[in-house]
């Protein structure tokens, strides 16, 4: 069983900055594509950026320009790192992985941005 853990969330001024991290127990090399997903209070989950096993990056279009995804394959994790932090980001954050036709999340980790 693959598991995923985050960390990095907290309390963060508007305009500031925060990573997060997902450790991964199994290769992140052997994943299809890894996602970032948040889910505010009373609203739907949402896709928040992805990258594919080759490299490629998508962001949902209120992030782009201020939050980027990677990983760093020798320590098997994904990150996000999140720029210029808006109250609207506020959110609990989970790790999404995929490998073949069998789907992972993490726990999540919450951010809350203060205005």
């Amino acid at each position: 069983q693959v598991q995923l853990v985050e960390s990095g969330g907290g309390l963060v001024q508007a305009g500031g900055s925060l990573r997060l991290s997902c450790t991964a127990s199994e290769r992140i090399l052997n994943f299809n594509w890894m996602t970032w997903y948040r889910q505010a209070p009373g609203k739907r989950r949402e896709e928040v950026a992805s990258i594919k096993a080759g490299g490629a990056t998508d962001y949902v279009d209120s992030v782009k320009g201020r939050f980027y995804i990677s990983t760093n394959a020798a320590k098997n994790t994904l990150s996000l790192q999140m720029n210029s932090l808006k109250s609207e980001d506020t959110a609990v954050y989970y790790c999404y992985a995929r490998w073949g036709p069998d789907h992972y999340w993490g726990q999540g980790t919450q951010v809350t941005v203060s205005s």
